[in-house]
């Protein structure tokens, strides 16, 4: 089980991702709670990227990055379906 300092540290590198994702790609605003989500979602998604390619970070800011990553990719992803 994770303890409640990790799940505040996801939620924080999780909104900073997903604000600064919206910020790259314009025409994304989700508001606090989206942009949380976004994060969140995207943060998985680096994970995923990041182990199957054996790249692994201990730091913040390397998780922040990733996590920013994974969220420009999931928003690439949702403008692909949006225009579908």
């Amino acid at each position: 089980m994770l303890a409640p300092e990790s799940i505040l540290a996801w939620i924080v590198i999780g909104a900073i991702a997903g604000w600064l994702a919206g910020l790259l790609v314009k025409g994304y605003g989700f508001g606090l709670i989206g942009n949380i989500i976004i994060g969140i979602l995207g943060a998985g998604i680096a994970g995923i990227l990041a182990q199957s390619m054996g790249l692994y970070t201990e730091s913040t800011a390397g998780n922040i990055v990733a996590a920013v990553v994974g969220s420009l990719i999931l928003l690439f992803v949702v403008g692909l379906v949006r225009r579908a």
